[in-house]
């Protein structure tokens, strides 16, 4: 018999799963009527807390993620788990992106296990319910990478993605592009809006008016990139520089480049965003705006390992680590016949001056 979830006991209380979560955390500013319906459908639905306060550590640390294929996803992993063996915790890595996941059995599996404190990385993720979790679990929850607006009460781990945005398109705007194209990852994806934020901003440092036409938001995988790239490069008037939000949009901007017969970068600039293990290998390799991923699945591991530890003392806890520019072999100056200065946006004749930057 599958055990009842938080979102059970809300449905047959009538009342939303952070008010649940509220009556059995023993918070104040809940009604007596509410509180009792919410306790009356807690005995009927058999429903159990997922730890107790008080319960021993065990030496487990769960994270769940999209995806366990990509690039991205394979440095934050070895990132959570060297974090954990050294902490003294075993790590359990369970992907949400195949079709057979089901969360209400994920959450009776980390019921069963007892674990020590949760790390999600998740691309969609109802806040409400992350936060009832967190709060019923009775363990560290942290966010890394988060999505949407940033919930208070929880934990997490992100990077500068509107300065990595910046420090991209500066960088484009310094060789002289002035079209320059943007592919984003999906518009409900905070780090996305923000990265595009920094895209915006570096355009107003340098005098430049971005064409709205050349921004595309998409789904930071390679067909999103493969897509919107072959949209703008179709263009007559395509750009000359493209700021992909991910490594793995960029790799799809360089296949819908190379059926065009579009060299990078004589023809074609392009950014990427992550500095994944792929960046090395692709041809010309990437140049990237890099965001500490192994960092920043350590410094979750470590939160929940302080929160463990002195239990209260970190919850809520907003780190945000800096962001690089790594320069490799797909950007270039812009060659002065490609846009004639005629056509092209006024910008500072200061941009000119500068070099493109070291790797």
């Amino acid at each position: 018999m599958t055990r009842a979830t938080l979102a059970d006991v809300a449905s047959a209380a009538g009342v939303s799963v952070p008010t649940v979560s509220k009556v059995l955390s023993g918070k104040k500013h809940v009604s007596p009527t509410t509180r009792s319906k919410v306790l009356e459908a807690v005995r009927a639905s058999g429903y159990e807390a997922l730890r107790s306060p008080t319960a021993p550590r065990v030496g487990l640390i769960d994270l769940l993620i999209d995806g366990i294929g990509s690039p991205w996803a394979q440095v934050l992993i070895k990132g959570a788990e060297q974090a954990a063996v050294r902490r003294g915790f075993s790590l359990v890595v369970t992907s949400s992106a195949g079709p057979d996941f089901d969360l209400r059995r994920w959450i009776g599996m980390v019921r069963k296990r007892n674990t020590d404190g949760i790390v999600l990385v998740l691309s969609r993720a109802n806040q409400d319910e992350i936060a009832a979790i967190g709060e019923l679990l009775h363990v560290p929850l942290v966010l890394l990478d988060p999505v949407g607006q940033r919930d208070p009460r929880i934990s997490t781990v992100g990077a500068t993605n509107w300065s990595g945005g910046v420090m991209a398109t500066t960088h484009l705007l310094e060789l002289g592009h002035v079209r320059i194209g943007f592919i984003g990852g999906p518009l409900d994806t905070q780090c996305s809006l923000d990265r595009h934020e920094g895209y915006l901003a570096a355009h107003r440092t340098f005098n430049v008016d971005p064409d709205a036409s050349l921004t595309r938001f998409g789904d930071f995988v390679v067909t999103g990139g493969k897509t919107h790239g072959a949209e703008l490069l179709d263009r007559p008037d395509r750009p000359t520089a493209i700021f992909a939000g991910s490594d793995l949009q960029a790799a799809g901007v360089y296949q819908a480049a190379a059926e065009r017969g579009i060299r990078i970068p004589e023809g074609l600039s392009v950014v990427g965003f992550d500095d994944s293990l792929m960046c090395e290998m692709m041809s010309p390799p990437l140049t990237t705006v890099r965001q500490p991923l192994d960092d920043m699945a350590s410094e979750a591991v470590r939160l929940i390992s302080e929160e463990v530890t002195h239990p209260g003392g970190s919850g809520g806890t907003r780190i945000e680590l800096a962001t690089t520019l790594v320069v490799r072999g797909s950007t270039t100056r812009l060659p002065t016949h490609t846009v004639p200065l005629a056509d092209a946006p006024h910008r500072p004749e200061t941009a000119h001056e500068h070099e493109p930057m070291e790797s």
